[in-house]
């Protein structure tokens, strides 16, 4: 390998898909990952850990997926364990006895997600580049506890590990793209977070090809528009609003419950004896105990992922046409509701507002006002949503909209700017 230009990993760890590229002589490709169903690029951010004899066995992506589906009660069953990693009050999961740092959890998952590569391709980079949100997920994140996680879980991908903001990669892989020089807002939607970078894109040829002028993010994106569906269509029959008795008070169920189940993150944590003893208790004092005996059902056979599908469903759903059905069978819960697109805006219509505030912030960062923005690049999959897009189509115009690669764009740029000299000026 030459020393002057050499491989680079590019690593989009996300909180719904992870994607790896690797970079060689200014090329980037994506690396295929072996699934149960054949090779494809884009890897599930899940782990399934269950009981084999006298270990605890774990997989990762589609393929934690398949070993959930044969046999959900006897596993684990965890996603978008990433709006963790900047949480100072999550300390471990405790799966079958053990407990799980983030930090173990993220190795796990890097290391499965390697394994299934077909072969050390990681080993091949001199250069590691790690994509990380501009804002973290979560309440008041701790940006260096996230640091510090993050460290522990990528150190072991090469000699040199640097971390990039996402939507600077999905910018980088958006420049590969055009041959014109342009001011351009990229604004990247996963599953955890929403992050908008302004970046300067020059002609090819240019010594340097894009300059970052001003950058904003905020911890919300996919996973609260699903957390919104599952507010409104679930939560209700699951004893959210219900009351139960104390002594001789008649008192309203905890709302920690009902946001604990319907944050991905957490949901599946929330099998373990404690909590199912005090729900236990909270259905024997319930004026309505059915509710809660569903919530319980749910969680003791793992059913979390179904209502994940159920819920995702909905929303691609609604992404290509005006009304769609909500089904859910499980547990002796039987959900089967129509949802219009209007219903859905209105219910993440406080979100929307929060996005568009942040984007006003990015552009305020890099001194520019929109119609100084010449191109507009929406990445990830949750920029899929009709209203999402509408945002940027009022402000900046549909002409000036581009998308594309949304689930594949960012672990590209990413292995790009590894191929660059001077790494510091991308390094977050």
């Amino acid at each position: 390998m030459s020393m002057t230009n050499p491989a680079s990993l590019g690593l989009d760890f996300g909180t719904t898909n992870s994607v790896a590229a690797v970079a060689r002589d200014g090329q980037a490709d994506l690396i295929s990952l072996l699934g149960p169903c054949g090779a494809d690029p884009v890897f599930r951010s899940s782990l399934c850990f269950w009981e084999d004899e006298a270990r605890v066995a774990v997989e990762a992506g589609p393929w934690a997926i398949a070993e959930y589906l044969e046999y959900p009660q006897g596993s684990r069953f965890i996603q978008s364990f990433k709006s963790v990693a900047a949480s100072s009050i999550f300390e471990h999961a405790a799966i079958f006895e053990r407990r799980y740092r983030f930090e173990d959890l993220g190795r796990v998952f890097v290391d499965r997600m390697s394994r299934r590569a077909g072969g050390a391709r990681d080993g091949e980079a001199a250069r590691v580049v790690v994509g990380r949100p501009v804002e973290f997920a979560g309440h008041r994140p701790n940006e260096a506890l996230a640091r510090q996680r993050y460290d522990a879980v990528f150190a072991r991908l090469g000699a040199e590990v640097h971390y990039v903001y996402e939507p600077l990669g999905a910018a980088f892989s958006f420049a590969a793209q055009i041959s014109e020089p342009a001011t351009v807002l990229v604004a990247d939607f996963g599953g955890g977070t929403s992050d908008f970078s302004v970046v300067r894109i020059a002609a090819p040829g240019a010594a340097k090809r894009c300059e970052p002028l001003g950058y904003a993010g905020v911890g919300l994106a996919g996973d609260r528009f699903d957390y919104r569906l599952l507010e409104n269509l679930v939560m209700p029959l699951l004893g959210k609003g219900g009351s139960y008795r104390s002594f001789d008070k008649v008192l309203e169920i905890p709302g920690g419950y009902f946001s604990d189940f319907a944050d991905w993150s957490r949901l599946a944590l929330m099998r373990n004896r404690k909590t199912l003893s005090e729900l236990e208790k909270l259905r024997r004092a319930a004026i309505e105990p059915q509710p809660i005996e569903k919530m319980i059902a749910i969680l003791e056979q793992e059913l979390g992922y179904r209502l994940y599908e159920a819920v995702g469903q909905v929303k691609r759903d609604l992404s290509t046409a005006q009304t769609a059905r909500f089904n859910f069978t499980g547990a002796g819960l039987s959900i089967e509701a129509g949802v219009t697109r209007d219903e859905f805006e209105a219910w993440i219509s406080p979100d929307v507002d929060r996005i568009e505030g942040v984007v006003t912030h990015a552009l305020a960062r890099a001194g520019l006002r929109a119609r100084e923005v010449d191109r507009v690049f929406l990445t990830g999959g949750t920029s899929l949503i009709p209203r999402i897009r509408r945002l940027f189509e009022d402000r900046f115009g549909e002409e000036r909209i581009a998308s594309g690669n949304e689930l594949t764009s960012i672990a590209h740029g990413l292995a790009l700017i590894g191929q660059e000299a001077d790494l510091a000026a991308w390094a977050a």
